[in-house]
C-alpha cells in the first residue's frame, strides 16, 4: 500500500495540512518542524507527487540556469562544473531542481530564456555570468521576473542580486605580489571583454601599475577565450615582443595551462624565466607542472550563494536586492620568483 500524507502527519506528529505545508517549504512553517516531518517522509520512503504539487501552487520548484555560451565551452572549464555543485547543494536544500538552457548563439539562449519565462518552466533564474551588453538580463528585469546574477552587472547593480568576487581588488593584489617580487613588465592574459568579470579584473591591473608609477603598455594585454587554446594564443603574442614581459596575471586557471604548455614548447622556463598568477584555484592549477599560483574565488559558495538567494527571492517577493561578496585568496605554489632570483 502506497504511503500517504496521513501517514507521514501520523508519525510527526502534526496535521497533513502542516506535512502539505512543508512539502511546499510554507515560511511560517518552523524549521524544527519541517525537519521532524521530512525525517518522517525519510523514515517511510514517503515521496510527493511534485507535479501535482507545481499545479495545486502554481509553482515549479525549479531554477533556471543560463550558460554563458555552448554546453560545450561550458564543460571544457572546470570553473562552470564546480560552480554547479554549488548551485545544485543550495537548491537541493530547499528541494528546487535545477534546469539549464544552451544554445549555439546568443539569439538561441535568448528564446531559450523566452520559453522558460513565458512557459512558466521555471520559479526563477540564475545568470552565470554578466556581460557589458545582455539582453537576457535586460528581459528578465523589464519582467520583473525573479533572477540572480553571478557577477557585477554592468548596469542597474544597485536593482539586482547578484554574487561575486571582488574582481577589482584581487587583480590588484596579484599584480601587487609581482611587482613586489622585482618585476615591471608585467602582462594580463584576459578573456572575452564583453564579460564583466574581464573588465573588472583589467581594471585591478592598470590600477595596481599606475599605483607603482609604471606606464601601461598595450602590447603587454592580450584578451582570448577562457579556454586552453586562449591561453596558447596569447603567449604566443607576448613572448615574440622585443621586451617580453617577466610575469604574467592569467585571468583564468584554463588559460593558464595553455600558457604553461607554450611556453614549454618554446623552451622558456616557469617560474626562472617567467611568473605567472592565475585565478580560480581549480585542481589543474595543483596539478600542472610547476604548479600555478592561483587566486582561490571560493568558486562552491558562488553557486551556492546564488541560489539561496534566488530561492529567498522568489519564496519572499519582498526580499531587498543584495550584492553578495564571495571573499578571495592568493594561493601561493611554485609559479611565481622573486626577479634576482630568476633573471
Amino acid at each position: 500500500m502506497a504511503v500517504t500524507i496521513k501517514d507521514v502527519a501520523k508519525l510527526a506528529n502534526v496535521a497533513p495540512s502542516t506535512v502539505s505545508r512543508v512539502i511546499a517549504n510554507n515560511s511560517r512553517i518552523s524549521e524544527s518542524t519541517k525537519q521532524k516531518v521530512r525525517e518522517a517522509m525519510k523514515q517511510l520512503g514517503y515521496h510527493p507527487n511534485f507535479i501535482a504539487r507545481s499545479l495545486a501552487s502554481q509553482s515549479t520548484q525549479v531554477l533556471g540556469l543560463v550558460l554563458p555560451g555552448s554546453a560545450d565551452t561550458f564543460f571544457q572549464n572546470p570553473f562552470f562544473p564546480t560552480v554547479l555543485r554549488g548551485l545544485s547543494e543550495g537548491a537541493h536544500e530547499k528541494q528546487y531542481a535545477l534546469q539549464m538552457t544552451t544554445g549555439q548563439s546568443e539569439e538561441e539562449i535568448y528564446d531559450g530564456i523566452i520559453q522558460m519565462v513565458q512557459g512558466g518552466r521555471v520559479d526563477g533564474i540564475i545568470l552565470l555570468y554578466s556581460k557589458v551588453e545582455d539582453k537576457v538580463m535586460m528581459y528578465l528585469k523589464e519582467r520583473d521576473f525573479p533572477f540572480v546574477v553571478i557577477g557585477k552587472p554592468f548596469k542597474y547593480a544597485d536593482e539586482i542580486t547578484h554574487v561575486d568576487n571582488d574582481n577589482f581588488r584581487a587583480t590588484k593584489e596579484v599584480t601587487d605580489h609581482l611587482l613586489n617580487a622585482g618585476h615591471d613588465r608585467i602582462g594580463f592574459v584576459g578573456g572575452d571583454l564583453n564579460l564583466v568579470v574581464t573588465v573588472e579584473r583589467l581594471l585591478g591591473y592598470e590600477k595596481s601599475l599606475r599605483k607603482a608609477g609604471i606606464p601601461l603598455r598595450d602590447d603587454y594585454i592580450v584578451h582570448e577565450e577562457f579556454l586552453r587554446e586562449g591561453g596558447q594564443e596569447a603567449v604566443k603574442e607576448l613572448m615574440t615582443l622585443e621586451n617580453p614581459p617577466t610575469a604574467l596575471v592569467v585571468a583564468d586557471d584554463l588559460m593558464a595551462l595553455g600558457v604553461l604548455n607554450t611556453l614549454n614548447e618554446m623552451d622558456i622556463r616557469v617560474p626562472e624565466d617567467i611568473s605567472i598568477i592565475s585565478f580560480n584555484n581549480v585542481l589543474l592549477a595543483e596539478m600542472s607542472r610547476p604548479p600555478l599560483t592561483s587566486v582561490d574565488i571560493n568558486i562552491f559558495d558562488l553557486g551556492y550563494q546564488a541560489a539561496r538567494n534566488l530561492i529567498q527571492k522568489i519564496e519572499d517577493p519582498r526580499e531587498p536586492v543584495k550584492r553578495i561578496t564571495i571573499p578571495h585568496k592568493i594561493v601561493e605554489r611554485s609559479s611565481c620568483t622573486d626577479v634576482k632570483f630568476g633573471l
